[in-house]
């Protein structure tokens, strides 16, 4: 169990706008977001009328995001007597978008009856296009009643018409206090001259352009391209001021274990596997003036041949047990806040190592945030069309591309 677990995030190597991941979780997590077209009554039962079990179906995912042995598809099959085939063929959202778009549009099966899709633009596309099945909310019993309430608010897919969380990610502050000398509270922290050269920031224009709105005192979720280029000045002037000594992809766990940058823009999930698998003792930190958080969703393509088994499946995670030892394995968000006291139980059933690992998990405020930490968490910049990316793209390529 104590074994490096490589995330989600270690396969993209993001770049550009490939993730435009947000969660409205918990307590006031504020955001804009175009509402998600609703599917009437007569639509739900349109589509779910005269489909059955299949016994069968195929799952698309990231990379990553479950323990290769796939302890829970087989105890899946089991239990429901359904063979799950599943691939780890999702590396970005916008390639894959592209991808489906002609098959989905066609009327054509995708060759998946079951997807994971981080919310975004591209998630909007699906949504807005008719790709994505409305969801059968009768068969999804295990979500009722152990999703975190919060998740029938979001803004991407209020009610969860089509959609219900996989995992959640935070971005906030990582720092090597030993190298700091002191705690880091603040995104001002990240302008400090006291760490010239020390300081990662991402490549991702997203993960960078948001916290340069924060930073400049601006709500991303409300942004236009007049608070974009007040937040690339201030984005240049630390790049100017030598504060900056690379802006990263995933490279920025291992230039902070190197000692290369003391303090870095980073991913939750990254810092808890690295001090569990590396015994080093990194701190990570939601700033006061806020950070971000993304969630990938299970969705079912409008196409899928096998809709009920796929359905089946997405309640299956969130019976509280499969919750845990998922969350276990990634160390992302949990959705389920019942999988925290299971945890506990299996880690007292542990010693050693294991009991310690899953101990750190199941008490980790990056698992199981509290409310103070939902408080500060905010969603990405939103688009409401390709014109508006593109746009957002020319204003900050610039700081990591000059």
């Amino acid at each position: 169990m104590t074994q490096r677990r490589l995330g989600r995030r270690d396969a993209l190597r993001l770049g550009g706008l490939s993730a435009m991941g947000a969660f409205l979780a918990a307590c006031g997590v504020q955001g804009k977001g175009k509402p998600g077209a609703s599917a009437a009554p007569d639509a739900v039962a349109k589509f779910w009328n005269g489909k059955v079990k299949n016994g069968k179906l195929d799952f698309a995912n990231w990379p990553l995001y479950m323990d290769p042995k796939k302890p829970e598809l087989k105890k899946f099959t089991e239990k429901t007597g359904i063979t799950v085939k599943y691939d780890e063929v999702i590396q970005e959202m916008g390639p894959w978008f592209a991808k489906v778009q002609p098959q989905l549009s066609a009327k054509q099966s995708i060759g998946y009856d079951l997807m994971v899709i981080t919310n975004g633009m591209q998630f909007g596309q699906f949504r807005d296009a008719g790709f994505l099945a409305p969801l059968d909310h009768s068969k999804l019993p295990n979500y009722a009643a152990n999703a975190a309430k919060s998740y029938a608010q979001s803004a991407y897919d209020p009610g969860n018409v089509f959609s219900v969380p996989w995992a959640s990610g935070i971005t906030g502050i990582a720092y090597d206090e030993s190298k700091t000398k002191r705690p880091i509270t603040k995104l001002a922290d990240l302008w400090d001259p006291a760490f010239k050269g020390k300081v990662g920031m991402f490549s991702d224009l997203q993960e960078l352009g948001n916290f340069g709105l924060l930073a400049a005192g601006l709500d991303p979720a409300k942004s236009a391209e007049a608070d974009w280029k007040k937040a690339a000045a201030k984005l240049q002037e630390q790049k100017d001021a030598g504060i900056v000594r690379n802006y990263y992809d995933q490279g920025y766990v291992d230039a902070l274990g190197k000692g290369e940058v003391w303090i870095t823009q980073a991913w939750s999930g990254d810092i808890f596997q690295k001090n569990v698998s590396d015994g080093t003792n990194f701190k990570f930190v939601i700033p006061e003036e806020g950070g971000t958080i993304w969630t990938d969703n299970m969705a079912i393509p409008i196409t899928a041949a096998n809709p009920v088994d796929a359905i089946t499946l997405m309640d299956f995670f969130y019976e509280v047990e499969n919750a845990a030892t998922l969350a276990e394995y990634i160390n992302y968000v949990c959705p389920v806040p019942a999988a925290q006291a299971t945890m506990l139980k299996h880690a007292a059933a542990q010693t050693g190592e294991d009991k310690e690992y899953l101990e750190s998990v199941a008490n980790s405020p990056l698992v199981f945030p509290g409310e103070a930490d939902y408080a500060k968490l905010h969603y990405y910049v939103g688009f409401n069309t390709a014109e508006e990316q593109q746009d957002f793209s020319k204003v900050f390529d610039p700081i990591v591309l000059g």
